[in-house]
């Protein structure tokens, strides 16, 4: 008997992309499409993973950053603009003899956030735990998201 499985149309590019990058690398010596639009292709560049929400009056960032020791993360707010940035450093030799392939990101980045209008910067703080940057600051009441009503017109019908 078959297996039933359920049909994804996003997979079905997958592999094109695999065919897409084998071509190319076949062409171009390794240079694929992907790795020219994925940034961490370029040595050194990398930037990690950024969730922003407001919960409990509080306006809350998570980043994401294994591999990223906490002493090397500076957490700076000039005015209502957060920046994070830090180092993610490399513990493989240059060889990399063994390997079959590596695509772990390494280096420098920086993370640049807008506050929005009535978050408390001067009470901020920051905590890190098991590879994830958690940025805590208070929100006053304007600040936090507010739910507006629609009201809906009844419509007159026109006799004909």
């Amino acid at each position: 008997m078959f297996e039933l499985k359920k049909w994804d149309p996003l997979k079905e590019f997958s592999g094109i992309q695999r065919d897409m990058d084998e071509l190319f690398r076949r062409v171009f010596g390794g240079l694929t499409p992907t790795g020219l639009l994925r940034r961490d292709a370029f040595r050194g560049e990398w930037y990690p993973a950024i969730d922003c929400y407001m919960k409990n009056n509080q306006f809350i960032v998570h980043a994401d950053l294994p591999g990223v020791n906490p002493k090397d993360v500076d957490i700076s707010i000039v005015g209502n603009v957060l920046t994070i940035r830090g180092e993610r450093k490399s513990d493989i030799e240059e060889k990399k003899e063994g390997y079959l392939f590596h695509e772990t990101s390494f280096g420098a980045f920086e993370r640049v956030l807008t506050l929005p209008e009535g978050v408390d910067a001067s009470k901020v703080k920051a905590t890190y735990k098991s590879g994830v940057l958690e940025v805590l600051m208070p929100a006053k009441a304007e600040a936090l998201p507010k739910k507006v009503l629609i009201e809906i017109e009844a419509e007159t019908k026109k006799a004909a």
